[in-house]
């Protein structure tokens, strides 16, 4: 955590010069009052000093955060898991290495362990390098996190300061990591981007006070998405966009990664609210767009101009919508939920140049709805963990092809597939191995590896390091490691 020098120092330069005695006394009602990022506009520091308030020349108060560089040195190590749900936003793993199928009865090797802030915030990991969107509750700051891979060691941090009170944790959301930029959202909605190497700062925004969105229950769960546009069409010309749902005066907007310019804003013509629920990017007869599951239904939004493309209002979640659409074949999307919501499939049509998304079915919660994580579409059948915490493995028609039985139960926790295993956590802190095939429900290996509890944090692998972390633990594991005879 940021040292008690720096923390010193930000609290003199509260108090002085005399002169802007007034300011300060604002200031820190701002800071003690509410969220202190509010209202401010984030700058590059000029030296990794601590973060220090000035006043423009219109009397508001300007914020520069603090980045601070350690001795940790990125990894070697080739693969990558970019952003939330992988490169693919499916929750596989396409490395060609060979996974241990059996573990020692304590589990994986464990590379290294780290604690973090509470919270439930996943990794991402790009070259080498560990990117997490941590909380510090000491020093009442954001953190954004740079890691080595290899050992865990800390290579820089980027803080700015945000009041968050407990609430079943603070930090919620992964980052998004390109080889240029890491974008990350705060559990207030700061939506933040740096060089994703040095961590240098590139802009900053605040979505409550500038587009005037809510934070969620529960804090901000949606994780942002990097979009450097689709292969087939050559890319957008201005380059990789921050693509975030906002849920104010816009539904979702795409941001230049570079400058911070808001290069389109989609309408919002029903007022629907920001949720915990994640964008997923999808292709359907040549078009591009993201498809977002909003507080008052399901929406596709064209990625070359942000306009409403369609949307089914029969898809609404009561309390919390958590888990993003899954895309299972052309036009096919299926969603699904907790607190009573169950699934949907939905199949989108074009017809006269119009696009509608129609429901093919409906599943009551007990026979699937995915509470907390989002469901895995793999060679053709649709894996996750059901309201009764079974694993429960569907055909593309939603019948239960099988289910892991009451003798084998995860709670909320999160769940990833490689290399045709799926691995999956319980609420505290168990690891268990399985079978990714239609064939039923086989159990390879199972160890405690963390203590919990809600060890719920998104998973990430990349180079055979399995990612996890519990309420206030991340670890690193070694999932080639084959067990001895």
């Amino acid at each position: 955590m940021v040292d008690q020098e720096h923390t010193k120092a930000f609290v003199v330069a509260w108090m002085i010069p005399v002169g802007l005695v007034i300011v300060g006394v604002v200031s820190l009602c701002v800071l003690f009052g509410g969220d202190p990022a509010a209202g401010l506009t984030e700058r590059w520091p000029a030296a990794d000093t601590a973060a220090q308030p000035l006043v423009d020349e219109n009397g508001e108060v300007e914020l520069r955060g603090e980045l601070v560089r350690f001795d940790g040195v990125a990894s070697d190590l080739p693969g990558a898991w970019p952003r939330f749900r992988g490169a693919n936003f499916d929750a596989i793993s396409s490395e060609d290495l060979t996974f241990a199928r059996t573990w020692h009865a304590d589990g994986p090797k464990v590379l290294w362990s780290i604690e973090v802030g509470e919270g439930y915030a996943g990794a991402a990991i790009l070259a080498g390098r560990v990117y997490i969107l941590d909380y510090d509750r000491q020093n009442q700051t954001d953190a954004i996190r740079c890691l080595s891979l290899e050992d865990g060691k800390e290579i820089w941090r980027y803080s700015y300061p945000v009041k968050v009170k407990r609430n079943h944790g603070m930090s919620r959301t992964v980052p998004a990591v390109t080889e240029k930029y890491i974008v990350t959202l705060g559990p207030k909605c700061h939506v933040t981007c740096l060089d994703s190497v040095t961590g240098q700062f590139h802009w900053m925004l605040d979505l409550v006070k500038d587009f005037k969105a809510e934070v969620p229950p529960w804090y901000a769960g949606q994780c942002p998405l990097i979009d450097g546009g689709s292969l087939k069409a050559g890319g957008f010309g201005d380059g990789p966009r921050a693509i975030i749902a906002v849920g104010g005066d816009t539904l979702i907007m795409a941001v230049n990664c570079e400058t911070g310019e808001i290069i389109w804003q989609s309408p919002n013509p029903h007022g629907w609210k920001m949720t915990h629920s994640s964008i997923i990017p999808t292709e359907f007869m040549g078009m591009r767009m993201y498809v977002y599951c909003g507080s008052g239904g399901v929406v596709g939004v064209s990625a070359e101009d942000g306009s409403i493309l369609w949307e089914n209002t029969n898809w609404k979640i009561r309390i919390a919508n958590v888990p993003s659409p899954v895309v299972v074949g052309e036009g096919l999307i299926f969603l699904s939920g907790g607190y009573n919501a169950g699934s949907m499939m939905l199949q989108l049509t074009r017809e006269n140049g119009t696009i509608s998304a129609q429901p093919v079915f409906r599943l009551e919660p007990e026979v699937f709805g995915a509470e907390q994580h989002t469901p895995i579409f793999y060679d053709g059948y649709i894996y996750g963990i059901r309201p009764d915490k079974q694993l429960t493995c569907l055909d593309l028609n939603g019948q239960v092809v099988w289910t892991s039985t009451t003798a084998h139960k995860f709670g909320l926790g999160p769940y990833i597939i490689a290399n045709g295993l799926i691995y999956v956590m319980n609420n505290s802190g168990v690891l268990t191995l399985a079978e990714a095939n239609p064939a039923g429900y086989v159990q390879r290996a199972s160890a405690k590896v963390l203590d919990g509890p809600d060890s719920w944090g998104a998973m990430a692998i990349a180079s055979g390091c399995l990612v996890l972390r519990d309420l206030k633990r991340m670890i690193c594991l070694d999932v080639t490691e084959a067990s001895p005879e």
